[in-house]
C-alpha cells in the first residue's frame, strides 16, 4: 500500500499550485506557461495513475467489463482501499483537464476573474457542476469556433 499512499501524496501536492495559478493568477504569463502546457499541467497526473492502473487492468476489465456495473458492483468495487486511491487519482487529473479547459474557454471569452475564480472552484470541489456551469458561461466561445471553422 506504501506506493498507493505515495501517488496520492505526489497527486494531491501536485494539483495545488495548477489551481492556484488558474484562481487567482489566470493571466499570467507564468500560468499561461504551466498551466497552458498540457505537458505540465495533466501529463504528470497521469503518471501515478498509470502506474497504479495497469497492473490492476485485468482486475478492472473483469470486475466492470464482465457484466452491466450496477451501485451494488461499484461499491463492492470500491471497497478496496487501493481501487479507491486509483479513483481519487483519475477524479484529480480529469478534474484538472476539465478545469483547464474551462480555463482557457474563460481566458478566450475574456471572463474577469470574480467570474471564473467561483467557477474554477467549483470545477476543483464539483468538476462536473463546475465544468456545466463553466461551458454556461462562455457560449460564445462555442459560436465563435463554430463560426471561425466554417
Amino acid at each position: 500500500m506504501e506506493i498507493e499512499i505515495l501517488m496520492f501524496w505526489i497527486s494531491s501536492i501536485y494539483i495545488g499550485p495548477i489551481w492556484g495559478l488558474m484562481w487567482f493568477a489566470p493571466r499570467h504569463k507564468i500560468t499561461k506557461k504551466v498551466v497552458g502546457d498540457i505537458r505540465i499541467a495533466v501529463l504528470p497526473l497521469c503518471i501515478p495513475y498509470a502506474i497504479l492502473a495497469i497492473p490492476e487492468i485485468p482486475n478492472i476489465m473483469l470486475t466492470l467489463g464482465s457484466q452491466m456495473p450496477s451501485p451494488d458492483l461499484v461499491i463492492e468495487f470500491f471497497s478496496d482501499d487501493k481501487v479507491v486511491i486509483l479513483g481519487w487519482l483519475h477524479f484529480l487529473a480529469f478534474d484538472v483537464l476539465a478545469g483547464r479547459y474551462i480555463w482557457l474557454r474563460m481566458l478566450a471569452c475574456d471572463r474577469p476573474m470574480y467570474v471564473s475564480t467561483p467557477i474554477l472552484v467549483l470545477g476543483m470541489m464539483v468538476a462536473p457542476l463546475g465544468f456545466l456551469i463553466g461551458i454556461l458561461t462562455t457560449l460564445e466561445y462555442s459560436e465563435k469556433e463554430h463560426s471561425e471553422n466554417q
